[in-house]
């Protein structure tokens, strides 16, 4: 009973050695005698201890650091270049197979190639070109790794550019010119800026004068045609004893306020005074009008009237 106690304990060891739990993240290759046997699939596996060999495989996104390196570019200036490559293992068991015995250590070899793809791109341009092209050259990057790398059961998944840093005194150049155009851009903006406030202003004050111009175009129209207006009314109106009454009206409130008319000889306004003041001008022998101050002594009258005189 010993004994069958010793065997069964060996062949249950022997049975929990062969015992593999593959992750999700991971698959397995199983070599029997160094031969390929077949997948190991997410879970409960077992292998023959001594015999078959199980090779655990990543197939999560993985980021290798290509190192800083100097590249010349085109135009003759030093650049340390530094990148990143993220790449998986295909989870399908052909592309397991190259990942191991297609390329011997990819990720090694991973970092070697975009090292040197990346000499060969940076070095057709110049640092200028380099800089401002990041996304070519990625885009480049990406696209030489995933052809060179296609039968390795790899799938680049992106590329990024890290830095692309010149030489010290070169940057400090690059810096004065940058600092320049940024001055000479903000310069240009400001002039702009006036000019178009100064226009601004100089439109606003045509636009003012011109409806001063125009306000005052339409007053003295405005004040024509009342003229033009009282005129007619005059002439249709103001005929015969109406025209008459209204200028002795006009008259009787100068002489009240002691106001001095003056009048051009030979005038209609001559007449029209002199006849208020009982006067007939020579010349004319038309009756005269009464006298408006009958009430008078004649010699007081003849004294005291504004407009007769000794003579007569």
């Amino acid at each position: 009973m010993f004994t069958i106690a010793i065997g069964i304990f060996f062949v249950a060891m022997y049975f929990a050695a062969g015992i593999k739990l593959v992750r999700p993240t991971t698959r397995g290759l199983i070599e029997r005698f160094g031969k390929y046997k077949g997948l190991a699939q997410p879970g409960f596996n077992w292998i023959i201890p001594g015999v078959d060999r199980l090779i655990l495989v990543n197939i999560t996104e993985v980021m290798v650091n290509a190192e800083p390196q100097e590249i010349i570019t085109s135009d003759k200036l030093n650049a340390s270049v530094d990148a990143q490559v993220y790449f998986k293992v295909k989870s399908d068991e052909e592309s397991i197979k190259n990942s191991q015995y297609s390329v011997n250590d990819y990720q090694y070899q991973m970092v070697n190639l975009a090292r040197t793809t990346l000499r060969n791109i940076i070095g057709t341009l110049t640092l200028k070109s380099a800089n401002s092209e990041r996304g070519k050259i990625n885009s480049e990057l990406q696209r030489t790794m995933r052809d060179e790398t296609n039968h390795w059961g790899i799938e680049i998944v992106r590329t990024e550019l890290k830095e692309i840093d010149p030489p010290k005194d070169v940057q400090e150049t690059m810096n004065k010119v940058v600092k320049a155009e940024n001055e000479k851009v903000a310069a240009i903006d400001f002039a702009t800026a006036t000019e178009t406030m100064a226009d601004g202003a100089r439109r606003a004050e045509i636009k003012k004068a011109e409806g001063i111009k125009q306000a005052k175009i339409l007053e003295a129209e405005g004040e024509a045609q009342a003229i033009q207006l009282v005129n007619a009314a005059a002439d249709k109106y103001f005929v015969g004893n109406a025209q008459l009454l209204r200028r002795l009206i006009t008259v009787e409130k100068s002489l009240a306020t002691n106001t001095k008319i003056v009048v051009p000889m030979n005038s209609e306004l001559v007449n029209i005074i002199g006849e208020m003041a009982g006067l007939v001008p020579l010349g004319d022998h038309r009756p005269t009008l009464p006298k408006p101050y009958s009430a008078m002594s004649p010699k007081n009258a003849d004294s005291e009237h504004p407009f007769r005189s000794n003579g007569g």
